[in-house]
C-alpha cells in the first residue's frame, strides 16, 4: 500500500507537534520541580495547576536510575504503576535519572496487597535500581531527593536493586536555632545582596546557585541552564560576599551554611542604605569559632556519633578522601594505592554508611561536620 506524499508529510507535521508538546511539558515539570527544590512552594503549586497531577503532600522522593535511553519507557512505566498520581521528572542532571515525587501514603492508606510503586518499578524493570526516600513535607522536596540519592547509592550494590533511605536525622534539624541563626547571619551580605545593574543577579538568584553548587558541584550548570563561565562568575560573587572559599571543603562557610539553614532562605528586602561589607577572609577564626561552639552541643555530637559509627575504628579512607576535598587522584596518592583502588574503598563506605559520597548530591558535608564534631570532643579541635 502506498500513501499519499501529502498524508506522510501531514503525519511528520503531527509528529513534530507532538514532540513540541512532550518537550513543553517536560520542561514545565522540570521548571516546577526546581522551585520545590529552591523552596518556592507556593510558585511551583500555582505553575503545577496547569499540568496533572496535583502537587502530593506529604511526599517521598524516589529517584530511578535507568539503563541506556530506556528514560521514556521507564516513565511509561512508573506511570502505569501508581495510576498517575506521582510528578514524574527527567532529571536536568543526570541523563538516566528519573525522579519521582510520589504521595506519603500511611500503611493503612495502602490498598490491600498492592506493593509501594518503588518496589512495583523496581521488580518490573529489570535492569533499572531505585532509591526512596523517608515521608517529607512537600516543602522539604530537596531534602527528599537528597535522601532519595543517598539510598541509590545503596541501592546500586544491592541484589534487590532497591533500597529505602536508613533513619537518621538530618543535620540541619540537629543544629537547631542556634545553627539556623549562625548560619543565617554568615549569609546576611548574600541574602541582602543589591545588584549594581539589572541585569546582574540578584540575591534570590545568587542563592538559588549558591545551593544548586553546594549539591551537584559542576553539574549545577545542567540545574540551573548556564554556561560555565555564567555559573564561575555567579560563585566568584558569592565568595567575595561572603568571604569564602566555596571550593575549599575545609572552609566553615562551604560545608555547614546550607546545611544548618535547612536549605537556602528566602532573601531578606535589604535596608535602603546597606553599609559596605567587607570580606574577612576565608575559613576566619570567629566563623570556625561560632561553628565549634554549635558543633559542640549534645544533640549534634549524638549525631556525629550516629552518623559515623558504621566506619568506627577504621576512619582513614574517609578522612583522607575529604582532606583531599573530596578528589580522587589526590587521595589516592596520599593512601599509597591507585585511583581504582580508592574509588572502590570509597564504594564500599557508600554502602556501609548509606550515603552517596562519589556522586554529587554527596553526604561529604555532613560526614565533614560529624568527623569535627568528634574531634572536638576528643580535644583534638
Amino acid at each position: 500500500m502506498v500513501l499519499p506524499l501529502s498524508v506522510c508529510r501531514q503525519a511528520e507535521i503531527l509528529e513534530r507537534r507532538r514532540r513540541r508538546v512532550d518537550l513543553a511539558d517536560s520542561r514545565g515539570r522540570e521548571a516546577v520541580l526546581h522551585l520545590l527544590m529552591t523552596g518556592q512552594l507556593s510558585i511551583a503549586q500555582q505553575v503545577a495547576g496547569a499540568l496533572r497531577p496535583r502537587l502530593p503532600d506529604p511526599v517521598r522522593v524516589c529517584v530511578v536510575e535507568c539503563s541506556g535511553d530506556g528514560r521514556d519507557e521507564v516513565a511509561r512505566v512508573c506511570a502505569d504503576a501508581d495510576g498517575g498520581r506521582s510528578w514524574i521528572v527527567r532529571c536536568p542532571v543526570y541523563a538516566r535519572h528519573l525522579i519521582l515525587v510520589m504521595p506519603a501514603r500511611l500503611p493503612e492508606e495502602a490498598e490491600p496487597g498492592a506493593a509501594p510503586t518503588d518496589e512495583t518499578v523496581a521488580a518490573r524493570v529489570g535492569d533499572c535500581t531505585v532509591g526512596v526516600s523517608e515521608s517529607v513535607p512537600l516543602a522539604d522536596t530537596a531534602t527528599g531527593y537528597r535522601q532519595a540519592f543517598h539510598a541509590l547509592a545503596v541501592a546500586r550494590e544491592l541484589p534487590s536493586r532497591h533500597a529505602r533511605f536508613g533513619a537518621s536525622p538530618d543535620s540541619a534539624l540537629v543544629v537547631g536555632p542556634a545553627g539556623r541563626q549562625w548560619a543565617d547571619d554568615l549569609l546576611t551580605p548574600l541574602l541582602t545582596h543589591v545588584p549594581r545593574r539589572a541585569r546582574d543577579p540578584a540575591a534570590q538568584e545568587l542563592a538559588a546557585t549558591a545551593a544548586s553548587w553546594l549539591a551537584f558541584s559542576s553539574h549545577a550548570t545542567d540545574h540551573l541552564k548556564v554556561h560555565r563561565n555564567t555559573l564561575a562568575a555567579r560563585l566568584r560573587l558569592i565568595g567575595e560576599l561572603l568571604g569564602l572559599d566555596l571550593h575549599r571543603l575545609a572552609d566553615p562557610g562551604r560545608p555547614s551554611t546550607w546545611r544548618c539553614a535547612s536549605g537556602p532562605p528566602p532573601p531578606r528586602p535589604a535596608p535602603p542604605s546597606p553599609p559596605p561589607y567587607t570580606p574577612t577572609g576565608s575559613g576566619t577564626r570567629v566563623e570556625m569559632r561560632g561553628l565549634d561552639e554549635i558543633l559542640g552541643r549534645p544533640a549534634v555530637r549524638h549525631w556525629a556519633d550516629q552518623q559515623l559509627a558504621p566506619v568506627l575504628g577504621s576512619e582513614e579512607t574517609l578522612r583522607t578522601w575529604l582532606r583531599c576535598e573530596g578528589r580522587l587522584g589526590p587521595a589516592a596518592a596520599e593512601l599509597g594505592i591507585s585511583v581504582p583502588g580508592a574509588r572502590k574503598r570509597l564504594t564500599r563506605l557508600e554502602t556501609v554508611l548509606r550515603r552517596s559520597l562519589l556522586r554529587p548530591p554527596s553526604a561529604r558535608y555532613d560526614l565533614w561536620l560529624a568527623l569535627r564534631s568528634r574531634d572536638l570532643a576528643a580535644g583534638g579541635g
